[in-house]
């Protein structure tokens, strides 16, 4: 007679590890919010303005693309966005809900093309594997900029010059992972513009004030934080890891990793606000060009919550206002 799996460790709504090693990432909270972990499927026709395509890489990445519609007044080519979902390196994937609302948004009106490969998660995936992902979606533009693969979305229609990384919570941290690493690697004809960080993962092992004294979100929590990182990171590794305080005495010193400008973006009301502000402090006195945004009276990741965005005026406002900024550092640079 077999034995019922036997749960052993679980972040509540999210996610449920079994004693045979199994993951179940099954939403298992308010039922009204299930529809943001929702995916979506791709679509080939414009909906709003774009279509959505999902991809396989000749590396056997898995990545969705998101195009909006010509417009008339639009340059020759739209300029690449390579986004990095979210969820503790241990949840998510490319198509939720949550991601297309805010993505499909910001194609049209930044006007670019977004690229947003699918991670690996962990445990199944201990870190650096959704970091080697990112860079690997790098890897396959760099071959369609040179013909070496192709996709007829991006063919003589993505400006490979001028290419944006933008990562959301624990897809900031990759995205300065991949940004580090692209600036030691040859990536012609592709070229780095700049990267946007969306509200970082930054921690340390000690826990800073603000993650003891700001509210938590349905987004993240200490513990959540505490043990998404217990099962992401390499074993035998504390958040003093590089991936998760690049700031830190164990990663390279700033001072000689070659970055393109950030657009780096915290929330006041953020539990890892302090840790992002140690970086971004650690990253001016490196000599970097960053630039910090910081959206008022709102939580972590509060843009991706559908909900409060359409219910609640000041969620509303904030989210304008990040876009905005987010857009204005696209055509600026």
């Amino acid at each position: 007679m077999s034995q019922e799996k036997k749960v052993v460790e679980k972040i509540s709504g999210w996610l449920r590890i079994f004693d045979d090693g199994s993951v179940d990432r099954t939403w298992t909270g308010p039922p009204t919010v299930k529809f943001m972990m929702d995916p979506v499927p791709p679509h080939n026709n414009f909906i709003d303005g774009v279509a959505v395509a999902d991809a396989t890489t000749d590396a056997g990445l898995k990545v969705r693309i998101y195009l909006p519609e010509k417009k008339t007044n639009d340059p020759e080519k739209l300029s690449l966005l390579v986004h990095f979902h979210g969820g503790g390196f241990c949840l998510s994937d490319a198509d939720w809900f949550m991601y297309y609302t805010v993505y499909t948004r910001l194609a049209r009106e930044a006007r670019a093309i977004v690229v947003s490969p699918y991670l690996r998660q962990a445990p199944e995936h201990r870190l650096p594997a959704a970091c080697d992902d990112g860079f690997a979606a790098l890897e396959w533009l760099r071959s369609v900029a040179r013909g070496e693969s192709h996709h007829s979305w991006l063919d003589g229609a993505a400006d490979f010059g001028r290419v944006f990384l933008i990562g959301d919570s624990s897809g900031g941290n990759i995205a300065h992972q991949v940004a580090a690493r692209a600036g030691d690697e040859d990536l012609s004809p592709l070229k780095l513009a700049g990267s946007v960080l969306i509200h970082t993962d930054f921690c340390r092992t000690q826990r800073s004030k603000s993650e003891m004294e700001k509210a938590e979100t349905p987004f993240l929590t200490p513990d959540m934080m505490d043990k998404m990182l217990g099962m992401a990171l390499p074993e035998g590794a504390t958040k003093e890891h590089p991936i998760t305080c690049p700031m830190g005495e164990a990663a390279p010193p700033l001072e000689t990793v070659k970055l393109p400008p950030y657009l780096y973006c915290m929330a006041d009301h953020d539990l890892v606000r302090d840790r992002e502000m140690e970086f971004y402090e650690a990253m001016k006195k490196a000599g970097k060009e960053v630039e910090l945004f910081t959206s008022h009276d709102v939580g972590h990741s509060f843009y991706l919550n559908k909900i409060a965005v359409d219910s609640d005026p000041k969620v509303a406002e904030e989210t304008c206002k990040l876009f905005e900024a987010i857009i204005h550092f696209i055509k600026t640079h």
